[in-house]
């Protein structure tokens, strides 16, 4: 087919406009499931603290003598203190004058945006933190302090593969995780251990609602657990359903809801309390201005926080997983 002569065709144009779409598209996930579902406390002070009661075991001869004249008095009991040291995150967003003055189609190079992604880019690397195994350092002139990761608390409702080592306190029963928690050998998830750590907690007085995990075990529940589960469709065929995702194990002690997150190491799976979990704020999350340098201006995103196990006993870990066994 001929194209007729001195056609103007669009490959001969100099001063066609291109089609930008105006505004931007993200994947990068931002949902942090861990600090939405736990509390949140002031503190003021770098170092934290709170107390913990024990009522002493069960005493299964309780009896005595009526009219008893000398009965022996019981050990007393008292608050055990833990601890945690609070760490500073920061990010810092630097735009310079003309990049602030210049229209763009997608509007992400002004500081207000820039801001914008820097607050939430924290709020994910903070939810990382608080769900990894680190001991506490106190910090110093030269120490960048460091908060201890829920995994570090959870020593009492604990199942762990071959050589894990759970963490240790600064003062054996009290005080702040002073080591950090050594993993162990890589292992299936069965829904016997899955059980085990469930009764694990309820035997120490806890009632467990949550299931933290990453994508690979919620994948492995929900195509291999058998037993007391409730399926809930994600896709439904015409008039019948799919049933492809667990989103509640029955356990014999109580629903636990099954919570994915990204921000989770893959060996990890966490059976957890979060009304007893709180997030500790010395410096909630702010911005201030920077020195401006030369045509650019500065801005810092920062928070001080630290993590507060108040029943570490409420709280289990599953570790050593390895989702595709």
């Amino acid at each position: 087919m001929a194209v007729s002569a001195n056609a103007n065709k669009t490959y001969d144009l100099t001063t066609m406009r291109e089609d930008l779409q105006a505004g931007y598209t993200s994947i990068t996930p931002t949902d942090t499931p861990f600090q939405s579902m736990i509390g949140t406390r002031d503190v003021h002070n770098t170092y934290l603290e709170w107390s913990v009661v024990e009522l002493a075991a069960v005493d299964a001869a309780n009896r005595v003598l009526e009219g008893e004249a000398s009965p022996a008095n019981d050990a007393p009991t008292n608050a055990v203190r833990l601890g945690n040291y609070c760490q500073l995150s920061d990010k810092v967003a630097e735009v310079t004058d003309t990049a602030n003055a210049v229209t763009t189609a997608s509007d992400t190079g002004d500081m207000k945006k820039q801001v914008f992604f820097k607050m939430r880019e924290l709020k994910r690397d903070i939810e990382t933190m608080l769900l990894n195994p680190t001991a506490a350092v106190a910090g110093g002139a030269a120490v960048v302090p460091v908060m201890a990761g829920l995994p570090s608390f959870i020593r009492t409702n604990v199942s762990r593969g071959a050589g894990g080592v759970n963490s240790t306190l600064s003062g054996a029963t009290s005080g702040y995780p002073n080591t950090a928690p050594t993993d162990g050998t890589l292992r299936a998830l069965t829904e016997t251990i899955l059980a085990g750590v469930i009764a694990a907690c309820w035997d120490a007085g806890a009632e467990p609602t949550t299931i933290l995990c990453g994508s690979g075990v919620k994948q492995k529940i929900s195509q291999t657990f058998t037993g007391s589960s409730t399926r809930q469709s994600n896709l439904t065929v015409s008039n019948g359903k799919v049933e492809a995702a667990v989103s509640v194990y029955v356990s014999d002690f109580g629903e636990l809801k099954i919570m994915p997150t990204r921000f989770i190491r893959s060996r990890d799976v966490f059976v957890l309390d979060p009304k007893k979990i709180r997030m500790a704020w010395l410096q909630s999350i702010s911005q201030k201005d920077l020195a401006t340098t030369g045509h650019a201006s500065r801005k810092l995103i920062k928070g001080q926080y630290s993590l507060q196990v108040d029943a570490e006993k409420a709280q289990g870990l599953i570790a050593d997983i390895n989702p595709a066994l």
